[in-house]
């Protein structure tokens, strides 16, 4: 195989690399993006200087230091350990079904979590003036995290036929219960209030709007630690590939393996979607596109899906917050704008290899 061939170390590094760097430029650049306009140079001045390294110049606006550190950096900063989550989750779902065109969503967690969240916009009014506006939103938080949780540990038990579940049984009964649970947010957003519709619409389609330092504490350990442990599954990931039969002749506990990894999708999307809503594609898309970039070796392949993952939710979120003028649209309509365009492009240019690896 050539040195640079779609395996080898030295393309697999120079991927990673290229993608750290259009990471930082895009956080760079959507950090110093809004009404207070801060410079690139100031805003690597200021990002140094909170490290304690007296290198580059501080913001010049007297709004400058208050707009990066109280404002962008704690949503830019959800944003990329949204995106982790959800391009580690993407990847690992698709690699225990062994189906590049599974996602997340397929076993019920995007669609629990979002019934849990309608549950409290319309039982509670969802979020209202002062302190309320913060318990309201920490409690649709919450009940969306363990709606998503609850729905996904659903879909598994439904789908375990003497005691082991199967690829398909999986598949279907993750459209059973996406199914119902989706007749339950047509219920209730039918009961809302006007108001309340516009917000459940709103959280469906995803946004950082608002979103603070409290939120990334909760979420930073659970994606975190959640793609670690993804981490330690890669090698039984990259045995699944070759079929059931032949993975468990290798000593591989295919249930076991099954069950873990749906619980870490479940708490990676889950700890997602809980504060930024619905994205739509990046799952999918994601871990698909890095396949075709740097092969199917989980060790690689779940690296850079984590990687993308947080600069595709990074450039949307900025362009969320640019393109149209003094509004924000949710960023869901960037990634469905995208990346369903995108995945149809790449089914017809691997058409000729079906759905499989």
């Amino acid at each position: 195989m050539s040195r640079w061939g779609r395996n080898s170390p030295a393309r697999n590094i120079t991927v990673v690399v290229v993608m750290l760097v259009a990471l930082a430029v895009i956080v760079v650049v959507s950090a110093g993006t809004g009404h207070v306009r801060v410079p690139p140079l100031e805003v690597i001045g200021s990002v140094l200087h909170h490290w304690h390294i007296d290198v580059g110049p501080l913001p010049s606006h007297p709004l400058g230091e208050g707009a990066l550190w109280n404002v962008r950096f704690p949503r830019i900063v959800l944003g990329l350990l949204v995106g982790a989550g959800l391009g580690a989750g993407g990847c690992l779902l698709q690699g225990v079904l062994a189906n590049p065109l599974a996602e997340p969503g397929i076993i019920g967690v995007s669609s629990g979590a979002a019934v849990g969240a309608c549950l409290v916009i319309v039982t509670t009014g969802g979020t209202v003036a002062g302190e309320g506006a913060l318990a309201g939103n920490w409690g649709i938080a919450g009940a969306a995290f363990v709606g998503g949780l609850i729905t996904a540990a659903a879909v598994y038990f439904l789908s375990l036929r003497d005691g082991s579940s199967s690829t398909i049984m999986l598949v279907l009964t993750g459209i059973a219960v996406n199914a119902f649970t989706l007749g339950i947010i047509a219920y209730l957003t039918t009961v809302a209030s006007s108001e309340q519709r516009e917000q459940i619409v709103f959280w469906q389609l995803g946004s950082l709007d608002g979103k603070g330092w409290s939120e990334v504490w909760v979420a930073a350990p659970l994606i975190v630690v959640g793609v670690g442990l993804s981490l330690v599954l890669v090698r039984k990931l990259d045995l699944l590939a070759l079929g059931e039969i032949q993975a468990a002749a290798l000593g591989v506990h295919v249930e076991k393996v099954r069950r873990q990894a749906i619980v870490l999708v479940a708490i990676l999307t889950a700890a997602a979607v809980a504060f930024a809503g619905i994205i739509a594609f990046v799952g999918l898309v994601v871990p698909h596109v890095m396949r075709l970039i740097v092969g199917p070796r989980h060790s690689i392949l779940l690296p850079t899906s984590v990687i993308g993952g947080a600069l595709v939710i990074a450039a949307a979120d900025l362009a969320a917050r640019t393109v149209y003028g003094e509004g924000e649209l949710p960023i869901g309509v960037f990634t469905a704008f995208i990346g369903g365009p995108v995945f149809f492009l790449l089914l017809r240019r691997s058409r000729h290899a079906g759905v499989g690896w």
